[in-house]
C-alpha cells in the first residue's frame, strides 16, 4: 500500500499518541495530529517522531471550520480519519458531564460530517464500557452483538458516539468502522488512571488506594497491541462493522495493585481501601475472536506482568513527564476522599 495521510484526533493523548508512534515506526504513512491539549494531552507525548511525516495542529474536534480544513487535505484514496479524541475518565464524568457531551457527541458528529463531505475512510475508537458490566462469575464475554448498557456519563456519551457512526454509515454511506477496546496500560498514560496512579504514588512513598474490595475485573491490553489492532482494522476491516479489541488480560484490581506492589519491592498488602465510586462496573471481558480469526490480528504483549514491569520502569525513568501533574491530581482525589 502506498503511503497515505491519517488525521488522528486526540493524537497527543495516551492511546492516540501511542498509535501515532506505532504508525511512524511501522509504516510510511503521514500523520496529522489534531488535539485540543486538555489536561490529558501533551506535546511531550509526540517527541521523537519524524518531523517530515508527523504534523501537530492544536484544535477542538467540535470546531467544524478546523475539522473541515484538515479533512480537505486528505485527498488520497486511502487517506482516513482515525478518531481517538474523547473525554474518558469516569470519575470526572460524574463530577461534570458537560465536557463529555461536547467532545464525545458533538465532536464525533463534526468529524462524521467532514468524512461524509470529503468521502473519507473513518475509524472510530470506542470502549468496552458501552456494554455495561458482567457479573463476576459470568462465563460470558462482550461481543459485537452485546446490547449497550452504559452506566456513567462517560460510557453513555461513548455509546452515543458509536450509534452516530452506525447511523452515518447506514444513512449517508460513510466508510466507517468501530472498535471497542478493553482497558489500556503502558507508557504516557495520565497519572489519574488506575495503574499509573499507583505506580507514581509508590515512587513518592504514598500508600496506594483501592476502591472497595478491589474485586472489579478489567480486561487489560498493552497500548501497543491496541495500536496494532486499529491499524489492522483500518487496513482490513469491513465497512460498517464493529471489532472488539482485547488480549485475554482479565485481572481484578486487587490482583493488579498487589502485582505493582510486589514488582516495586513492597508488601502486597501495603495499600488502603477507600469507598467505592458510584456505578462502578463489576467486570469487563472482551471476546476478540472476530478480530483474530477474520483479520488475522494477534497481541504481542500476552505476559501482563512483564508489560506491567516495563511500564513501571518507564514511569521511574520519565519522572519529568508526570511530575508536574502529580500534586494537582492527588489534591483533586483528596477532596473526594479517594
Amino acid at each position: 500500500m502506498a503511503p497515505r495521510t491519517l488525521l488522528v484526533t486526540g493524537g497527543a493523548g495516551f492511546i492516540g499518541s501511542n498509535f501515532v508512534h506505532y504508525v511512524a515506526e511501522n509504516t510510511d504513512d503521514r500523520v496529522i495530529v489534531l488535539d485540543k491539549l486538555t489536561y490529558a494531552g501533551s506535546r511531550d507525548n509526540l517527541t521523537g517522531l519524524p518531523e517530515g511525516r508527523v504534523e501537530f495542529v492544536e484544535g477542538d474536534i467540535a470546531d467544524a471550520d478546523t475539522v473541515g480544513r484538515l479533512a480537505a487535505r486528505l485527498t488520497g484514496e486511502d487517506d482516513a480519519i482515525v478518531h481517538y479524541a474523547a473525554e474518558s475518565h469516569n470519575d470526572n464524568s460524574l463530577q461534570d458531564p458537560s465536557p463529555f457531551l461536547h467532545t464525545n457527541i458533538t465532536g464525533t458528529y463534526t468529524l462524521l460530517e467532514a468524512a461524509r463531505q470529503h468521502d473519507l475512510r473513518f475509524h472510530h475508537i470506542s470502549t468496552d464500557e458501552v456494554y455495561g458490566d458482567l457479573e463476576l462469575d459470568d462465563p460470558e464475554k462482550f461481543t459485537p452483538t452485546t446490547p449497550y448498557n452504559p452506566s456513567s456519563p462517560y460510557s453513555a456519551t461513548k455509546a452515543g458516539s458509536d450509534l452516530l457512526v452506525r447511523a452515518w454509515v447506514r444513512s449517508f454511506g460513510v466508510r466507517a468502522t468501530i472498535s471497542n477496546c478493553s482497558n489500556n496500560y503502558g507508557p504516557r498514560q495520565h497519572i489519574e488512571k488506575f495503574i499509573p496512579r499507583q505506580i507514581t504514588n509508590l515512587i513518592d512513598g504514598i500508600r496506594p488506594r483501592l476502591y472497595g474490595a478491589g474485586l472489579n475485573v478489567r480486561d487489560w491490553i498493552h497500548a501497543d497491541d491496541h495500536s496494532s489492532a486499529v491499524l489492522t482494522i483500518l487496513d482490513k476491516g469491513e465497512i460498517g462493522e464493529t471489532y472488539l479489541i482485547g488480549a485475554d488480560g482479565e485481572k481484578n484490581n486487587l490482583e493488579v495493585i498487589r502485582m505493582i506492589l510486589r514488582l516495586m519491592g513492597r508488601a502486597e498488602d501495603d495499600f488502603d481501601h477507600v469507598p467505592d465510586r458510584a456505578g462502578h462496573n463489576l467486570r469487563y471481558a472482551i471476546d476478540a475472536t472476530r478480530l483474530r480469526d477474520e483479520l488475522g490480528w494477534t497481541p504481542q504483549f500476552e505476559d501482563f506482568e512483564q508489560g506491567l514491569k516495563d511500564t513501571i520502569t518507564w514511569y521511574r525513568e520519565n519522572e519529568a513527564w508526570w511530575r508536574g501533574a502529580k500534586a494537582a491530581t492527588e489534591a483533586k482525589y483528596a477532596r473526594t476522599g479517594q
